[in-house]
């Protein structure tokens, strides 16, 4: 237990959780003020930021209430001296660990857009079958951690390999922060391996590529309409006699910019091309970013090479089992549990690097 009193008061320093407190307390005497609702934009926006405030300090208030009840369950397990209630002790401290170590790390997301929806595409590189198989490793890894947090995950559009995987794959990820979360995850992903495709049992090296972006409002990115080439096809994908037996696929092609974005995993057409048209602001708000970027490295005399050797983490399977990413220096030998989702160690670790790299760390 001295674990837990060690680690939830420094916690909830890093959070402010009696700051936010103390503003709750204080929006709450605004709106029993008399003439609070005589201009309704205004007392709109107060409970809008005080249901937000409600909703980040409640997974704090959640996790203390925990920890006081781990406190009786370990007075019980002491006096029991029962092997069941110790081993239970231990479950429910591992789960609340975790949880606190997943809050400490949503204090760390200060970026515009870190608390939106992603949209991921994954996309084989080098190595052929085995790089296309690859990307579908990659997407279950994605899909499971998903899952895992109670997420929603859904897949857009694929593009199948030519013997197994996917030459390239774009999904959906929503929930409470969750580009913030997935940012750690862009770019190369290196896998060594066996592969199951070769006769001689040699060892192969394969690359993808995952981009992550926001999912951006309309008035953030306007899109011209006359700009757009807009193609409906039959769905490849599963999905039924009907997804197969109608055009109701959807490929939109940004003309100025070349950037091409399909859907097709709804059986409405219309549903595909909202879908779509979200994907391609999303798009186009990341070249955007890239360009301001760009032409700020070119101020500053910077110069960054990009290109399939320097990817962001390894995946190792042979001769020995290691998992590393090359910025963090994070690493674990559990290469099953990665590929499982167990990913949030790097997510952490690429945080608190990232806020380190921006000198905003203690």
């Amino acid at each position: 237990m001295k674990v837990y009193q060690a680690s939830c008061p420094s916690s909830e320093v890093i959070f402010d959780l009696a700051g936010k407190q103390a503003q709750i307390t204080k929006l709450e005497q605004l709106t029993a003020q008399p003439g609070f609702w005589d201009d309704p934009q205004q007392a709109q926006k107060t409970l809008q930021e005080l249901t937000s405030l409600k909703s980040e300090i409640e997974p704090w208030r959640e996790a203390t209430r925990q920890m006081e009840d781990l406190e009786v369950l370990a007075e019980i397990a002491e006096e029991t001296g029962s092997a069941e209630d110790q081993r239970e002790l231990e479950r429910e401290f591992d789960r609340l660990r975790r949880k606190i170590a997943e809050l400490e790390t949503s204090t760390l997301l200060a970026g515009e857009h870190d608390s939106s929806n992603a949209i991921v595409e994954i996309n084989a590189g080098a190595g052929g079958t085995e790089a296309c198989d690859w990307a579908d490793m990659l997407l279950r890894m994605y899909l499971r951690w998903a899952e895992d947090r109670g997420f929603r995950a859904e897949v857009l559009s694929s593009v199948p390999g030519e013997s197994a995987g996917s030459k390239s794959v774009t999904f959906t990820v929503e929930g409470r922060n969750v580009y913030g979360y997935l940012g750690s995850e862009r770019g190369v992903h290196r896998l060594v391996r066996i592969s199951p495709f070769d006769a001689n049992k040699r060892r192969h090296t394969s690359f993808a590529s995952v981009s992550i972006t926001p999912e951006i409002e309309d008035s953030e990115v306007e899109i011209n309409s006359d700009e757009l080439k807009i193609d409906t096809y039959r769905s490849s994908s599963a999905g039924g006699q009907h997804v197969n037996k109608t055009d109701s696929a959807v490929r939109i092609t940004h003309l100025p910019t070349g950037i091409v974005v399909t859907c097709q995993n709804e059986r409405s057409q219309l549903k595909n091309k909202e879908t779509a048209l979200k994907a391609l602001r999303s798009k186009l708000w990341q070249l955007q970013r890239e360009q301001s970027q760009a032409k700020l490295a070119e101020l500053r005399g910077d110069v960054t090479a990009i290109e399939w050797g320097n990817q962001i983490r390894s995946y190792v399977f042979q001769p020995y089992t290691l998992v590393k990413d090359h910025r963090t220096g994070a690493q674990t030998g559990d290469v099953i549990a990665v590929m499982n989702g167990e990913i949030d160690l790097f997510i952490q670790a690429y945080l608190r690097w990232q806020v380190g790299s921006r000198g905003d760390g203690p």
